[in-house]
């Protein structure tokens, strides 16, 4: 992913507090563009040797996107499942001065327009899955505009080159403070404790919630199991270290831990109910 969004705000995060707890500085590696898959296809070509690891395992890519077209690795084989850092959800954001100040006045204005358009993250991310529901259940057309990540994506929108951005409530939170931005919506089961005063999608009327974006940690396939746990037992350390926490708190970011022989079966689920919400949607796949 880019530099600036909250999965790279997060590997920072993990940067900084982990020479208190492995050996060996890790060093963190941008890789923009692609909608995260370029990253993706070097962690599963790199030697397993625990050296290398993916940061954002569990996001939309190893989730929603194989159920829309082809990649060229399949996710639950090219990588070994790590550990769950983070679960992050998605916020619909307009800028300050929009007229819109609920839902239910966006919705009916959107069904005037010949279409709506909506900046997030990447293509086939959870944000974008979501935004095509949004706008089925709402009666309007949607058209997303995918960036290299949340912080493009909510650059977009503060520059009113779209109508709406769905990014994580770290990515606009910022702008909500600068004055440039404000929350609609929360796209979860439950409110953001980044931007309590925002009401979910069910709570505005519409019955949407999406799974969030998980922010976990991967290996390339093959990676001894004895590195697996010496690892998870290194992240589980960092997770619950104050400095950590503190710095996630500040971003916005719940700290979720969950181990290896836990997040693979969540993973695998999650997966299966992307795969039915997609159907559910007629969103086209290839």
């Amino acid at each position: 992913y880019g530099a600036g969004g909250s999965t790279d705000v997060m590997a920072r995060a993990i940067s900084t507090v982990a020479p208190k707890h492995f050996p060996q500085p890790l060093v963190v590696i941008n890789k923009p563009g692609g909608g995260g898959i370029p990253g993706r296809v070097d962690v599963a070509k790199s030697r397993p040797d625990g050296y290398t690891i993916l940061v954002g395992w569990g996001s939309g890519e190893d989730l929603t996107v194989p159920h829309q077209r082809p990649l060229p690795y399949e996710p639950f084989k090219a990588f070994e499942t790590l550990c769950r850092i983070s679960v992050h959800t998605h916020a619909l954001f307009v800028q300050t001065n929009s007229p819109h100040k609920n839902l239910k006045e966006l919705i009916a204005w959107a069904k005037t327009k010949e279409y709506v358009t909506s900046s997030v993250a990447t293509k086939g991310s959870g944000g974008d899955v979501g935004l095509h529901v949004f706008g089925k259940f709402g009666g309007f057309k949607m058209q997303t505009v995918p960036g290299a990540g949340g912080a493009e994506a909510i650059t977009r929108l503060v520059g009113g080159h779209v109508d709406m951005g769905v990014v994580h409530p770290s990515e606009g939170l910022p702008h909500v403070k600068a004055g440039r931005v404000r929350g609609l919506a929360v796209m979860f089961e439950t409110r953001d404790p980044a931007i309590p005063d925002v009401p979910t999608f069910r709570e505005s009327g519409l019955d949407l919630a999406t799974a969030g974006s998980v922010k976990g940690l991967a290996l390339p396939a093959g990676t001894p199991k004895e590195v697996i746990q010496y690892l998870a037992a290194g992240f589980k350390k960092i997770a619950d270290d104050p400095e950590f926490q503190k710095i996630m708190k500040d971003v916005g970011q719940p700290v979720l831990y969950m181990g290896p022989e836990e997040y693979k079966p969540w993973l695998l689920k999650a997966y299966d109910d992307y795969g039915k919400f997609i159907k559910l949607a007629g969103i086209e796949t290839k």
